[in-house]
């Protein structure tokens, strides 16, 4: 396995850079784990259907590559520490969620949760999984790295 996820990237910098850091590369699967940061506004207003936008483009770019593709539900969040002015952050990450779980099912893709096995009572990361409540922690990776392989075995099959 090969991590290309840059820490605070939005969608719209993954899907520049998606043909260099997968296409390029030729893996056998990818997976696309982005849109946090999306609601989190790093790079502008968030809005739902341009993060799945981005979402289908690089599904069709890795399909017209023959990459077989997992997409994985964002990541609990119940707040940011570097932005808390954004509200509603648990239901945006729950919605977008299930805009990623259609397209994995309009695609006929795996998909990956997360969210479900990683939140807690806030519908965010405990300290545990998160000291900051968005960034994981070792044991949160530990888990986060079971799912994968095993979405990864599913997609290879």
């Amino acid at each position: 396995m090969l991590g290309r996820g840059i820490s605070g990237q939005t969608s719209p910098q993954t899907l520049l850079r998606f043909r260099q850091d997968v296409v390029d590369l030729k893996p056998k699967v990818v997976i696309i784990n982005i849109g946090i940061n999306d609601i989190a506004e790093n790079t502008g207003d968030y809005m739902q259907e341009y993060t799945l936008a981005n979402y289908k483009s690089m599904i069709e770019i890795a399909k017209a590559n023959n990459i077989k593709v997992i997409l994985a539900s964002v990541m609990p969040a119940a707040a940011f520490p570097w932005r808390k002015e954004i509200k509603d952050v648990p239901s945006k990450g729950i919605a977008l969620n299930e805009g990623i779980k259609q397209l994995a099912k309009q695609y006929n893709l795996v998909y990956l949760d997360y969210f479900t096995p990683l939140k807690d009572e806030r519908n965010g990361l405990s300290k545990e999984m998160a000291e900051d409540g968005v960034h994981p922690t070792i044991a949160c990776y530990k888990i986060m790295e079971k799912l994968a392989k095993e979405a990864i075995a599913k997609a290879l099959k």
